[in-house]
């Protein structure tokens, strides 16, 4: 490999503020690792914007590298599953967490960590999903796991313009499921029926705001994928038909859940929690193979709203915090 490469190094200053820039690294500033990546694309997830934020929780340790996912192909591996020239891929784990990560041109992590790129996607079409489409695939697997099917009813996706979202909606109508797509922005109505939502809802009619949350109400949706957590949530499970199910993977709306349990004993409602960061490599393979192949909906490119550079990683990572992003931000790494 070159003698040097770029990053984007998010740093403490001395007044103990955080600052992201991009730098220039030396192959000895990589992690332990059996397996050296050449970085062709990333993306930006929620978690990448708060590891460049002081008040974050996320890094430990500056100076830090984030990006908690790369696609691109191995340099070199101690090894004999990987070999030199092999296209790869990386989400979950430590990486961009408690290891340099993948908003860098070089990226060395533990062989453990990657997975083999499936037949039918690119690089890049891997960071189109990226730790956000794999999350929203997961959600898919599990609910499917728990018995759900098209022919049963309506499936909810809330936070739909985020990236779990977008891609939920666009691999459950590829399975052939009736989509109902909750978003805050009026104007995302065009863009979210064109990665396949067949009714778009406000998020006010999921939840409206209120402080008390009824712990049933009219039974509206057989089952739902739902990022944001929170009184949201409480009020999503109210809704959830007889035997329904919610697979719920995010907190941008609060991690307090104001519930109670009867949804779950009166209408035997299913609380799936999605872990796509240590889901086990076996079942991670598995998902990932279909997302090449019988998941891969025809409408992959519409997630994404733009792709960029390292120098333009600092404010798109503010863009995603702020909720100014609609659908997928990828990362090139590549010249």
């Amino acid at each position: 490999m070159t003698q040097s490469f770029q990053a984007l190094v998010v740093d403490q200053t001395q007044d103990g503020e955080v600052q992201a820039e991009v730098r220039s690294l030396k192959a000895s500033s990589l992690p332990a690792g059996e397996v050296l990546i050449r970085v062709a694309y990333s993306s930006i997830n929620y978690k990448d914007g708060l590891a460049a934020r002081k008040d974050g929780n996320i890094v430990k340790a500056y100076p830090f590298v984030p990006g908690i996912d790369c696609s691109g192909t191995v340099v070199s591996s101690e090894d004999s599953r990987f070999s030199e020239g092999q296209a790869v891929l990386v989400t979950g784990y430590g990486l961009g967490v408690s290891q340099f990560g993948g908003f860098s041109q070089y990226a060395r992590v533990p062989a453990d960590w990657v997975v083999p790129l499936p037949d039918g996607l690119t690089p890049r079409e891997a960071m189109i999903f990226g730790t956000a489409g794999f999350t929203a695939a997961l959600s898919l697997y599990r609910l499917e796991q728990n018995g759900v099917t098209p022919e049963q009813g309506k499936v909810l996706v809330t936070g739909a313009t985020g990236g779990v979202g977008g891609a939920a909606i666009a691999l459950l109508n590829k399975r052939g499921y009736h989509v109902v797509a909750s978003s805050g922005k009026a104007d995302a109505h065009d863009y979210l029926k064109a990665l396949g939502a067949a009714e778009v809802i406000s998020r006010e009619e999921v939840y409206d705001g209120a402080e008390s949350i009824r712990p049933l109400s009219k039974q509206l949706w057989q089952a739902a994928v739902d990022p944001v957590g929170g009184k949201p949530l409480a009020s999503l499970l109210s809704q959830i038909a007889y035997n329904g199910s919610v697979a719920v993977s995010g907190l941008t709306a609060g991690t307090k859940l104001p519930t109670t349990v009867l949804p779950f004993i009166l209408r035997g409602v299913s609380l799936l929690g999605i872990d796509s960061v240590f889901c086990p490599y076996d079942t991670r393979v598995a998902i990932w193979k279909r997302l090449g192949s019988e998941w891969k909906p025809e409408r992959l490119e519409q997630l994404v709203e733009r792709e960029v550079g390292l120098a333009d990683l600092p404010s798109a990572l503010e863009d995603i915090l702020a909720a100014r992003s609609q659908g997928r931000t990828l990362v090139r790494l590549v010249d």
